[in-house]
This record gives structure tokens, sequence and C-alpha cells, in this order.
């Protein structure tokens, strides 16, 4: 079935007491809006038309793809307006689908269920609410067929008391909307345009309609405040620890994990409290992520480990290696098997070779790092000139000590030992004593400088 998606996306969001247009702000780190047009295009529509008003620069800025076309709506007069505003930029596909960008949780599936209700007619998702306040309520007739929907406001008491809801998506034949939108009227307490008025217009043109239930309702919630944001990031979340969960991914407490992107996991993968994962991750069998952790576009081979409190971004890591606590592995960085990167180090676009280490409090950047090299505490890269990156190699087999400096561009060959303290600015030979030739004085007469004695 060809068809096209309309986003509505115009309104302003005042409760959210931002100047964020209500579709940018985000959901697992992305706009609200990002995630209904990613909907869409799972189900293949072939077009989004984005309807916007407030913010709409920021809109369009926030949003790409040669399938998106816009429609701006102003001033707001309500959702049957809306759709008026897109008119000109529908396409000749025969069924058109309807979303709100502020409603990111729906699923693909549901969308799906929804087109192939639809036939040539109407249908609309619907959902069971225990509460419906706010919402528009469905109007069936004894023998259970939708008649139509009237929002809250308009609604009698006892069409109050109905808890099945509109919940604004909907999929409408494109060919009879140049006739059904010009006939929407005004007539309410908001004084707008309805777009649940085209109910009305399908029966009586004798067009069927459907309703069908969403399966959760969590997928058709909107977000009007910063605590429904919330809500439905907790519901968002949980779903994706849930699926983890099902996969035999270890998850320590699944309401204290956040899923930004997409994450894919082994055997046996252990995941502990308060980790982000941004991106694209993937966790080999038997990886281990410690306590507060933070990772984003990172793969990590098999059995390797990482302690709490790391921050992996851009990084390549090998089988068995064992990463922090405390450790920054910035983009570029990639490791080898068995490679130990420990407390308050930070590598940025380094390879690092086999069984290589830098325990403690280290910085190394721009550099190539050979098999079975120590890198010890406070060794410093030194690969910045003020206007250029230099590159640092260190080959197989060195033995770097405390407190080391090396000034890129500079090479350490095979088997170098360089003591601790000392700076080195040019190629070394391989084997032997790298080291400053200064020695050690002792000035008996100095004195300490002191604080004046307070008066």
């Amino acid at each position: 079935m060809r068809f096209q998606v309309v986003i509505l996306a115009a309104g302003q969001g005042k409760r959210m007491h931002s100047d964020l247009p209500k579709v940018l702000h985000t959901l697992a780190g992305r706009p609200l809006i990002a995630h209904v047009v990613a909907a869409a295009r799972a189900i293949a529509a072939e077009q989004i038309c984005v309807v916007y008003g407030h913010g709409g620069d920021q809109v369009k800025a926030a949003l790409s793809g040669k399938d998106l076309a816009y429609a701006l709506q102003a001033p707001q007069l309500g959702t049957g307006h809306a759709l008026q505003q897109a008119l000109p930029r529908l396409t000749k596909a025969p069924v058109t689908l309807v979303l709100y960008g502020d409603v990111p949780l729906v699923r693909a599936a549901t969308l799906q269920t929804l087109l192939d209700a639809a036939a040539e007619g109407v249908a609309v998702l619907t959902a069971d609410l225990d509460d419906p306040s706010g919402y528009g309520r469905i109007l069936r007739n004894k023998a259970g067929r939708m008649t139509g929907i009237v929002e809250q406001n308009d609604a009698t008491a006892a069409q109050r008391r109905i808890h099945e809801i509109n919940t604004g998506i909907m999929t409408l034949p494109t060919a009879r909307l140049g006739r059904w939108l010009p006939k929407l009227q005004n007539s309410n307490t908001q004084h707008e345009y309805y777009l649940t008025d085209v109910i009305a217009l399908a029966i009586k043109d004798r067009v069927p309609v459907v309703g069908i239930k969403a399966a959760d309702n969590s997928e058709i919630q909107g977000v009007n405040s910063r605590a429904q944001l919330a809500q439905l990031e907790r519901a968002y979340q949980w779903q994706q620890a849930a699926q983890l969960l099902d996969q035999g991914v270890t998850l320590v407490d699944p309401l204290r994990f956040d899923m930004r992107g997409a994450l894919r996991c082994g055997r046996d993968v252990h995941i502990d409290v308060n980790c982000v994962f941004e991106g694209d991750i993937e966790l080999a069998d038997g990886v281990s992520i410690g306590a507060n952790c933070v990772l984003k576009d990172v793969t990590i081979g098999p059995g390797t480990r990482i302690e709490p409190f790391s921050h992996l971004d851009g990084a390549e890591i090998g089988a068995k290696c064992r990463i922090g606590p405390y450790a920054r592995l910035r983009p570029g960085t990639r490791l080898a098997t068995e490679v130990h990167i420990g407390n308050f180090v930070e590598i940025k676009a380094s390879e690092i070779g086999a069984s290589s280490k830098a325990n403690h409090l280290s910085y190394v950047g721009d550099s190539t790092v050979g098999r079975n090299v120590n890198i010890g505490a406070g060794t410093i890269t030194c690969n910045y000139d003020g206007a250029n990156k230099h590159r640092t190699v260190i080959e197989d087999d060195v033995h770097i000590g405390s407190d080391v400096q090396l000034v890129a561009p500079v090479r350490v060959a095979r088997g170098a030992t360089v003591g601790a303290g000392t700076t080195v600015w040019k190629d070394t030979p391989s084997g032997g004593l790298i080291i400053n030739a200064r020695t050690q004085e002792h000035r008996p007469d100095w004195q300490r400088p002191r604080k004046p004695a307070r008066k």
C-alpha cells in the first residue's frame, strides 16, 4: 500500500516552560519528533510532511532527509487546520497517516496494523485508559461501530464516563481530504478546527471507519509537561531493559539503566547500575560493565571488563582487556587484546598493542604503542605544539618509568627503558636506559619560603 505521513508538530508547549519547541525536547537522547520520524521511516512512508509552527527553523534544523516536506501552520487553529496547511504538500499516495511530533513511543508495528485496517476507509488508533481525562472519547453504536469522536470539553457527562479515547493517530483517504477539511467548523469551546470531526464526515459519506486499540498505552502518550516527559523516558528505558533481559543480559537494576542509541550484546553480558549507552555499542560475550559508566559508539571484545566510573567514546577494545576504574577512552582509541588501562588514564587517537599497560594517572594521545609496553604513572605524551598535533611511537617491549614526558614527534625504539622523570624529546636507540643527564643536588643553606606572620 502506498501511503504518506503527516506529522503535526506546530505546538509551542507552554507547560514545558522552555524556549525550545516542545517536539525538540529529548527522550533517550533524541528529539521527540525524531522518534516519530523514525517510526514513519520504519514502515516505508512515501513522504513525511512535518507541519511546523513555533521554532520552525529549529525543527527543520533538527531533521534531515529527502523524504521530508514541510508546511507552516501560523496561527495554530487546531489539528484540522494543521492538516489543511499540509494539503498542498501531499503526494498522490492514496492513504495519509496522521502522527504527532510529541507522541514519541508509537511503534512501527502498531502503525502497520493501523494501515492494514484502513483499506479504503478511515482507521483510528484508540486506547482504553483508567483515567481518560483530557482526551476525546470514542463514540460507538450498539453494534460496536464507531460513530464519532467528541472532545472532552464538548462531551456530555455520560460521554465523559467513556474510557476508550482517541489518540489522534489515524489514517485517512487522501483523495477525500480536499472535500472534508474545508467543511470543518470551529463551533466548539476551543474555537478550533478539530481533525476528529472528519470522522462524522466520513460516516456521512459512508466511508468505513474502524477503531484499532493500541497494545501498549505507553506508545500513545503525548508530552505536555516535564513530568510527562520524565514518565515517558522511564517507560522507554524499561522497554529497552526488558528486551535485553529477554536476550539473557544481566542488568543489576533495570530501573537504573539508560539507552540512548543501539546496544547489541553477546552471551553472559553483565551491566551494573547507572550506566548510559549512547550511539552504536556492541558488547561481545562475557563483557562486564561496572557501575556508573558512560559508553558511546564503542565495540568491546569478549571477556573485557570495564570498571566503574569509566567514560568510553569512539573506542575499539579488544578481548580480555581491563579498563578503569575512572578511565577515559576518547575517539580513535584502539586497544588490542589483554590491554590494561587503569585509573585516571586518558587515551585519545591511539593504538595500544597486545598486553600493554598504562595503569595510573597518564595521558596517551596521538600515539602508536606496541606490544608488552609498560607506561608508568604520570606519563604524558606531549602531542600538541599549540598549532598542530604530532605523533608518538613507542615500539614493542618498552618500559617507561613514572613522570615521563614524551615530546612528539618522537620514537622510543624497541626494548628501551626510559627512567623516571625523563623528558624524551628526540628518537631513542633500541635497548638500554634513557635518562636526562642531570644530577641530584643538596643545598644545605637553602631556606623554604614562609608566609608572613599574622599581625
